[in-house]
């Protein structure tokens, strides 16, 4: 789960531009936004605005879904004057300047994820799952009402794997459609509350509702491998992030402070992790038109950090937990949260970064954090910045006309011509 919708009147940006969703892409490397008047795209490291494109002429994007660093994002309209019916997924080919494809419904579109061979929809209690290439339809299937739109998407290529709430309130349904198996995960007893998948679709992420508790799972066998507490009081979860190794994971809540957990039994387990989605490719720091759709193929790993890192803390009353009630006993077995980021301001998304043991932290109110938390406990902050300004702040970019102009970067990510493009056709 890394995205973020905002709401209509969310937050005011420059000339009265409202904020609608933030988004990151499938390796964490990137992060989109969608505006009362276009969409936005964001390199993380380092930080820096790389496009916009603006629509003068009823421009309010809902919702942004980039597929890696290439020039291909679906996008659904939002906000009170939607560019696109918000019952609409379009295609929208930024190399081209226009829109390749879409997808249509008799429902609002509540969510969006892309692969290189996949575009998964979720409307309220229903999901859709087409192949790229021609947006063909493949499969099927209900839901309970999903109105925060939780779908979860496994980006590595060697795998296709697909989460998303069961019929049954608190249940996870999997689908590893290599290994043509369904895993039904009885996650939460109250409802979901977010979901998460791995890089490689082998570990599941879950919280309830409730937000006290975040599980991990085993897709396959639909089995718990972790229980992790974030705190003792109710809690909305807004994201969850696992890192490239699956040896972390992160989440974010109302409750303003970022928790990261160790996944890790044995500290030295952890002496090569840290880093975020995905790890950069040679030479390349920005989105860019060229990318390859199939990007974690080409990913060359960092530098690993060889430093020890400890493990998640536990209550130093364990000892006592068989002497007391299971409910009760199982609370002082609690793993509690290696380190966090406390101070959040607004709802964020958390994910962690391209450099060891960094997380960045993007909220609804325009900021963007990164921190250092290597040492465990409070993280230390490296950066602030604020992709969206008040008008007194905001440098004068210039912008186009109707039907889409761009500023800060030409083509998405300021490359030159020539991206992937499915062979889909684009449909009244």
């Amino acid at each position: 789960m890394s995205a973020l919708s905002t709401g209509s009147n969310s937050m005011s940006a420059e000339a009265g531009e409202q904020l609608l969703y933030v988004g990151l892409n499938q390796d964490h490397s990137c992060f989109a936004t969608g505006t009362s008047a276009g969409f936005r795209i964001y390199n993380c490291e380092p930080y820096r605005e790389t496009f916009r494109r603006t629509f003068t002429k009823g421009g309010g994007i809902g919702y942004v879904e980039m597929l890696f660093r290439c020039n291909l994002l679906a996008l659904v309209g939002g906000g009170m004057n939607p560019r696109y019916p918000p019952n609409k997924v379009m295609i929208w080919d930024d190399h081209q300047n226009k829109c390749i494809g879409e997808l249509s419904f008799r429902q609002k579109v509540i969510a969006v994820k892309l692969r290189r061979d996949r575009v998964v929809v979720a409307l309220l209690a229903r999901i859709y799952v087409y192949r790229f290439s021609d947006l063909a339809l493949l499969d099927q299937f209900n839901t309970l009402n999903n109105p925060k739109g939780l779908l979860a998407l496994s980006p590595d290529s060697s795998s296709t794997v697909l989460a998303c709430p069961s019929i049954t309130r608190g249940h996870v349904r999997v689908e590893l459609y290599d290994a043509r198996k369904s895993t039904l995960i009885a996650a939460h007893e109250a409802e979901l509350g977010a979901i998460a998948l791995n890089l490689s679709g082998t570990k599941l992420a879950t919280s309830s509702e409730k937000g006290t508790l975040v599980r991990i799972w085993d897709t396959n066998t639909g089995n718990m491998l972790k229980e992790l507490r974030r705190g003792t009081e109710r809690a909305e979860i807004q994201s969850i992030a696992f890192n490239s190794e699956s040896s972390f994971v992160a989440c974010s809540s109302d409750k303003g402070t970022v928790h990261i957990f160790s996944l890790s039994e044995n500290p030295n387990d952890n002496n090569d992790s840290g880093k975020g989605g995905g790890e950069k490719s040679p030479g390349t720091s920005q989105f860019s038109p060229n990318a390859n759709p199939n990007y974690p193929q080409g990913m060359a790993a960092a530098a690993p950090d060889r430093s020890p890192v400890g493990n998640n803390k536990k209550s130093g009353l364990s000892f006592v937990n068989k002497f007391l009630p299971n409910g009760v006993g199982k609370y002082f077995e609690s793993e509690w949260s290696y380190a966090q980021i406390k101070g959040i301001e607004a709802p964020s998304i958390c994910a962690f970064g391209q450099e060891p043991f960094t997380i960045t932290i993007i909220g609804k109110d325009g900021s963007f954090i990164r921190a250092n938390f290597k040492d465990g406990g409070e993280a230390e902050r490296l950066s602030y910045n604020r992709f969206l300004k008040g008008p007194d702040e905001e440098l004068k970019l210039e912008m186009g006309g109707d039907g889409g102009g761009s500023a800060g970067g030409g083509n998405v990510g300021g490359g030159k011509e020539g991206g992937a493009e499915p062979d889909a056709d684009e449909k009244a």
